[in-house]
């Protein structure tokens, strides 16, 4: 059985070690980083992994979760404030840059940082100082900066709802961490982990049929999906994983059966014709595709068997929005699917 070294991030996948590889040259820096990637990638272990191997190891890392914190107590929370400076600040308070002084600090979600503080925030990061609120006298900080995101931040610049100036400030060392579903080879290297981490002194296998279908599923949830799957089975499972104890969702899942049973709902509930149901159809057969490969239209072609003419062709037709799948995808791909053909047979 593998020991694993806490220390390191668990990959075998070729993508994900470029990553570390880039990352390399630049852990020491103290250049800002931007990880972004769908929920449950791992983008909090992969902010942790830089602190760890960065030469500010010995020293704070503060992991701030954005959207967990209501808009109105965020100032407060980030930048500290005096005593006396609101009702109720019966003492003066730190906030969590100064916490992290000479560390790392860790905001995620930083898609979801309110409009209104951003201009503070690049304030602090281009100053190295910051003001708490009440205050008048700066307090210089040294912190390194590591924020992630769930959404593509460029898409939310061009939309008026992110700061350009922000955005360039945070996004020096860019890293996207790709979806579960694109790093298969990882899928038993992870089962093993968790299985070693979550079922103590039990020895616990899983059948290599079982195996096929953990590592055919998409994982909408991605890690922290597969994370909490295999912590339920290894409560209930005496000595072997097999396909009879997997969630029903993760044994039945396919592509195609969810793509038929949308488009179906649509003909049923809104009486449309055959041809449409075929329309609907591929059409939602193309969407998922686009995502899959995140918008290179040349990858999905190759995958449906289709000339790249034609492709382009029905992209046109069915007025898919490219541009929707060159990001990082913050929905479940089979969740949306039955919206997405009202949203079709509405235009």
């Amino acid at each position: 059985m593998k020991v694993y070294n806490t220390t390191t991030l668990i990959t075998e996948n070729r993508d994900f070690k470029r990553i570390l590889s880039y990352l390399d040259p630049v852990i020491n820096t103290d250049s800002a980083i931007l990880i972004t990637g769908e929920t449950g990638t791992g983008k909090e272990i992969l902010a942790d992994y830089i602190h760890r191997n960065s030469n500010r190891n010995n020293k704070p890392f503060i992991k701030v979760g954005l959207s967990s914190i209501p808009a109105e107590l965020l100032e407060s929370e980030l930048f500290g404030y005096e005593k006396g400076a609101f009702t109720g600040a019966t003492n003066e308070k730190k906030g969590l840059f100064e916490l992290a002084n000479e560390g790392s600090i860790f905001l995620d979600d930083i898609d979801d940082f309110p409009v209104c503080l951003q201009s503070k925030l690049l304030r602090v990061l281009e100053s190295g100082e910051l003001m708490r609120i009440g205050s008048e006298k700066p307090v210089f900080i040294d912190v390194r900066l590591i924020t992630a995101s769930k959404v593509n931040l460029k898409n939310l610049v061009d939309a008026g709802k992110f700061r350009a100036d922000l955005y360039y400030r945070i996004n020096v060392v860019p890293v996207n961490i790709p979806p579960l579903r694109e790093r298969a080879d990882d899928i038993p290297l992870l089962i093993d982990y968790f299985i070693q981490r979550y079922a103590g002194d039990r020895y616990i296998t899983v059948s290599p049929e079982a195996m096929e279908t953990l590592k055919s599923y998409v994982w909408p949830g991605n890690v922290r999906e597969l994370k909490n799957v295999v912590k339920r089975l290894v409560l209930f499972c005496r000595s072997q994983i097999t396909n009879e104890d997997l969630p029903k969702e993760i044994f039945e899942f396919n592509y195609k059966n969810e793509i038929i049973n949308s488009c179906v709902k649509s003909l049923i509930s809104r009486k449309i014709s055959f041809r449409e149901v075929v329309n609907c159809l591929e059409a939602n057969l193309i969407k998922q595709t686009l995502e899959k490969f995140n918008g290179n239209k040349l990858a999905a072609a190759k995958f449906l068997s289709l000339p790249a003419s034609t492709l382009n062709d029905k992209i046109k037709k069915y007025k898919l929005d490219i541009g929707k799948y060159i990001c990082v995808n913050n929905h479940n791909n089979h969740e949306d699917l039955h919206e997405y053909v009202h949203e079709y047979f509405d235009k």
